[in-house]
């Protein structure tokens, strides 16, 4: 029988594994260190540092650091007995209650506006990621917000909680709170995707599927055990992960567990995602 995770073996625990499961991967890579843009706020030059002979990191821009049980207490604002369950080879997908945690990005950014998508510098960045701006205006908004008394717009995509992801050509980032982003239409089948691009692609790709089918976007892997309580509501559940490390975990547990979902990743198995996919066949 498996001995369950402490804190003891936790701290063992690679902590460029468990950013990886949380959704991140480094900007570069030496024998002895990894650096990966902050989770805690919108970057464009990566300042956290994992060092790769201590298991330990750092985070230059806020000035703090620590074990692998740290990082993600912090990252997904929980306790630490739910760190250890994230963490345990078992339960690496977990359901995770997130508390009000810290002075986070999440938690400084205001939201000041929210209107119709029209920034030029937006639409350019759409364009250059092979999205119609028909497809974009269908799901996603302009979203205006301050930050540390400056001021950033974004596209972005709304939550079920009412919070938002966004992204421009230089970060992505979200608001308080995080959550996944469902769109029900009374539908018998759902589309589970993983990201905000994810979405866009997909409806560029097959606009027909997308209207006939309910959709789910998880905004980070952690939500995986949220979105298992709509499966049970439909007659089928198609499966659109990336196909990274993270991903093909996620889908393999996913698959494993439930009968009636699969896996539409063969249709992008020569790249990382449907919006890589996309890219390629519009010549990008």
């Amino acid at each position: 029988m498996k001995r369950k995770i402490n804190c003891e073996t936790a701290r063992n625990f690679p902590v460029e594994k468990a950013l990886e499961k949380l959704g991140h991967f480094p900007n570069r890579t030496t024998e002895q260190e990894a650096w990966f843009l902050s989770p805690f706020r919108s970057e464009t030059q990566a300042s956290l540092k994992v060092s790769r002979t201590k298991n330990r990191w750092y985070d230059h821009g806020e000035g703090v650091g620590g074990n692998v049980i740290d990082l993600v207490c912090r990252i997904l604002r929980c306790t630490i007995k739910e760190a250890l369950s994230f963490l345990d080879d078992d339960n690496a997908i977990g359901s995770i209650k997130r508390h009000p945690f810290g002075n986070t990005l999440e938690y400084q950014i205001q939201i000041i506006e929210v209107k119709e998508l029209e920034h030029l510098a937006l639409l350019q960045y759409l364009s250059l990621r092979s999205i119609p701006i028909i497809v974009a205006k269908t799901y996603c908004k302009e979203v205006w917000y301050n930050y540390r008394d400056k001021t950033f717009f974004a596209v972005g995509l709304k939550n079920h909680k009412s919070g938002w992801e966004l992204r421009n050509r230089l970060f992505k980032n979200s608001s308080s709170p995080k959550s996944y982003t469902i769109i029900q239409n009374k539908n018998k089948q759902l589309i589970l995707l993983e990201g905000m691009f994810d979405l866009l692609s997909l409806a560029t790709l097959d606009t027909k599927l997308l209207n006939t089918s309910d959709i789910l976007v998880l905004n980070s892997l952690a939500f995986i055990r949220d979105a298992e309580k709509y499966f049970e509501t439909y007659d089928l559940v198609h499966l659109y992960l990336d196909r990274d490390a993270a991903g093909l975990k996620a889908t393999k547990y996913i698959i494993d567990k439930h009968n009636h979902v699969l896996d539409k990743s063969n249709r992008y198995e020569n790249h990382k995602d449907l919006n890589d996919l996309l890219s390629h066949e519009k010549g990008r």
